[in-house]
């Protein structure tokens, strides 16, 4: 198993394709490097892929400390950095595109841009009234997954997690076996990133500069909290598309991977001439 020393812990990770152009997958809470693996074989094809395990997920180093999404983004600067991979497209899916559009406000030299789909920062709708039932809602729901999770139930948690939260009602049953023992694993992950105070927070004015191309995606059917985040994004990203995948959740990249696979390809082609 591949795996590399950044920033004291241990992270596995896998690289794909001999492509020259370099693609990394950035993924969400309570996921791993398997997450993409609808999506990795079509884009290896003409890009050099990477996927890893970020820090206390599935085959990555778990610290007992609290964690930050700090962290998180030190881990992918210090990946990319370290297998010689900048600058390179980067593509983060929920938690993960936070990661992504924080590492592209600290250190935008090592991307050649970036692909973020939903990413929960919620705090950037904190000043709307009209908002604020939602996002009163969603910290009731992560609150009580947490709950559960310090409980020991981390199998009732994921279960809770993708029905009230991530996917909707009755879905925990559709998913694989293997990916359902994925989410359990990794739920006390989960608790430590709720437990972290910066997990949600985003500055707009962080992206106000940063000139590579970025691309925003939101599914049709995604939970209606996610919209409002990216048009907010939109707003300040000075080159930016957005693009709405039709019949898509918050996770693309299982349930729609070639329409996914699609809207990179597109967007990188366009903005590689």
């Amino acid at each position: 198993m591949p795996t590399i020393d950044v920033n004291g812990v241990q992270l596995f990770y896998e690289l794909h394709g001999t492509g020259d152009t370099p693609l990394v997958f950035v993924h969400g809470s309570w996921a791993s490097h398997n997450t993409w693996d609808l999506v990795v074989p079509s884009l290896a094809e003409s890009f050099q892929v990477l996927v890893y395990d970020r820090r206390g997920h599935s085959q990555s180093q778990r610290l007992t400390a609290q964690g930050s999404v700090r962290e998180d983004v030190a881990d992918l600067a210090a990946l990319i950095e370290n297998l010689g991979l900048a600058p390179a497209w980067v593509a983060g899916n929920s938690f993960g595109a936070s990661i992504t559009l924080r590492m592209a406000s600290e250190r935008p030299e090592l991307l050649r841009g970036l692909i973020a789909h939903e990413p929960p920062l919620f705090s950037l709708l904190a000043d709307d009234p009209a908002m604020a039932p939602m996002l009163k809602e969603v910290e009731q729901k992560f609150g009580a997954v947490s709950e559960r999770i310090a409980s020991g139930d981390h199998a009732g948690a994921a279960e809770q997690f993708v029905e009230t939260v991530a996917l909707g009602p009755n879905t925990w049953a559709q998913l694989p076996s293997d990916f359902q023992q994925t989410l359990i694993g990794n739920a006390p992950t989960f608790l430590d990133e709720v437990n972290d105070p910066e997990q949600l927070a985003f500055n707009l004015a962080w992206i106000k500069g940063f000139s590579p191309p970025s691309l925003l995606t939101t599914g049709d059917q995604s939970p209606p909290t996610f919209p409002p985040v990216v048009a907010q994004l939109a707003s300040v990203l000075p080159n930016v598309e957005s693009i709405v995948l039709p019949g898509a959740g918050h996770l693309p990249h299982a349930t729609h991977p070639d329409a996914y696979v699609e809207a990179i390809r597109t967007f990188v082609r366009k903005n590689s001439r």
